[in-house]
């Protein structure tokens, strides 16, 4: 083990990193000399998990990342270590004690992939992690290749996946998963091949436009998901803040004056991030109109949450604040916000 920190479920961060800052800070510093990447190719149980599980280990034996909350750290150590020579897969399996230690819902097995990361994808994956921007790696399903994408637009591309072709449609793969602003990890299929992918953007950052109880108890659920959220008043403010938006971004506009109708439009027509408007069907109908008129059309419109928020039957302003992330983690996930026994998906993502 290195004098890196090890971003471990069961260890501690210290102040003013994270865990995925950690494994950046690691990737880069061990980039020249060899690492091996451990990812999660499939999986059942655990309950619900977070995407974009990485482990990255040079051949000496040093670590960092954490799958399951380290729950399979003895697996995931030497598969990393015997990943810098070459792709392979494993089977690890925890059991229900160990799970419900760790923190997990239940037990669970996965299908672990390990493979090498060459030099310069592995240094910019580092980097971007590090910096908070968003990435993606994408690899065959059998470890063949490496592709790294970085920044806002993923428009920095790192490694290969050993055709133009099949690089071409993996960095389109990635940039439309991009589009939920949600960190994913998925299997795709591209030109005959399949593909896992994992993307990795920030928490979303919500905006709540104007004053009131359901703003203050928005922010507050925010929070509490861990997300950032602030509250702005100020026309010339949100119009500024949106004009900046990410994918990941989000804006609820509560306050109802026509002159907040600019707002809308610059971000509808930007198309970037969450926009969604809080206030009763006939305030919707009004609104809509008056944006009809100001030149949005109605494919531009079909992007507005208005009203915002899943139907949950929420009345209180705790209540309102629940069905808009709700709807916020829906429509990052690309889910319809349906009851879980209603579907046969896949439970978590």
């Amino acid at each position: 083990m290195s004098d890196v920190t090890t971003a471990s479920g069961t260890g501690t961060t210290p102040p003013g990193s994270s865990p995925l800052r950690d494994l950046g800070a690691a990737l880069r510093e061990w980039a020249t000399t060899g690492v091996g990447v451990v990812r999660v190719l499939d999986r059942h149980g655990f309950g619900t998990v977070e995407s974009g599980q990485l482990v990255a280990g040079t051949a000496a034996g040093s670590v960092a990342g954490a799958l399951y909350r380290g729950a399979l750290d003895d697996a995931v150590g030497p598969l990393a270590a015997a990943a810098v020579g070459g792709p392979r897969t494993q089977e690890a399996h925890v059991s229900e004690a160990v799970a419900l230690d760790v923190g997990l819902a239940c037990a669970g097995g996965a299908t672990l992939l390990g493979h090498p990361l060459p030099a310069e994808p592995a240094f910019a994956l580092g980097e971007a992690l590090e910096r908070e921007m968003p990435a993606a790696l994408v690899s065959t399903t059998g470890g063949g290749g490496a592709l790294v994408l970085s920044g806002p637009e993923l428009g920095d591309v790192h490694g290969g996946l050993g055709s133009p072709e099949l690089d071409a449609a993996a960095v389109d793969a990635a940039r439309q998963l991009m589009r939920r602003g949600a960190t994913v990890t998925e299997r795709v299929q591209v030109e005959g091949d399949e593909l896992l992918l994992d993307l990795w953007v920030p928490v979303p950052s919500v905006l709540v436009a104007g004053a009131g109880a359901i703003g203050e108890a928005l922010v507050a659920q925010a929070r509490l998901l861990g997300w950032s959220a602030r509250t702005e008043t100020e026309l010339s403010v949100v119009q500024a803040a949106v004009g900046a938006f990410t994918d990941a971004d989000v804006l609820v506009l509560l306050d109802h004056a026509p002159s907040f109708d600019a707002v809308l439009v610059d971000g509808l027509r930007r198309g970037r991030g969450f926009i969604g408007a809080l206030g009763s069907r006939r305030t919707q109908t009004v609104r809509r109109q008056r944006l009809l008129k100001a030149g949005l059309t109605e494919a531009d419109l079909a992007a507005l949450r208005g009203p915002v928020g899943l139907d949950l039957g929420a009345r209180t302003p705790a209540e309102t604040a629940v069905s808009i992330v709700a709807q916020v983690i829906a429509a990052r996930s690309g889910r319809a916000g349906t009851a879980l026994a209603a579907t046969d998906g896949r439970i978590g993502g």
